[in-house]
């Protein structure tokens, strides 16, 4: 008896528990979901500005995706290898390094070629092609950087 009381005021306590950081779960996610309605309305120029200030991009177009993904084929089609969702959000990570450090090209280029790897290129596509990376994210995803 004291078994079971014990097994169910843990359930109880873990329940209690997993609601709880449920609730810091739906908080966390409920600021990007009012800043994902703001961004399709029309002050969406204001929005963009402030994501630019802030060195976080949003999301690409569907144009602007797919000039990305054809300039990094370009370079190598293996920096996409078929994962062209990965490819962005890798771009929108370099688009930081190149906001946080905007005249420190060198070290753009290498944060590149450690952020952009494939299983054929698990060490990265050497410094020329990751500077040429570094061009294309530059002029397709934050070309206000």
């Amino acid at each position: 008896m004291k078994r079971t009381a014990a097994t169910a005021l843990t359930a109880l306590v873990l329940a209690a528990a997993l609601s709880a950081c449920s609730s810091d779960n739906n908080s966390t996610n409920a600021a990007p979901k009012r800043a994902n309605t703001t961004t399709p309305s029309a002050p969406s120029k204001a929005v963009t500005d402030g994501d630019a200030t802030a060195g976080t991009p949003p999301k690409p177009n569907v144009a602007t995706k797919l000039g990305y993904i054809r300039a990094l084929t370009g370079i190598d089609p293996d920096i996409v290898h078929g994962r062209e969702d990965k490819a962005v959000d890798r771009g929108l990570n370099q688009c930081q390094t190149i906001h946080n450090f905007p005249k420190d090209k060198p070290k753009q280029t290498k944060m590149a070629e450690m952020r952009f790897t494939s299983p054929s290129h698990p060490e990265g596509f050497g410094k020329v092609k990751a500077a040429q990376i570094v061009e294309a994210v530059h002029v397709n995803l934050c070309p206000k950087f």
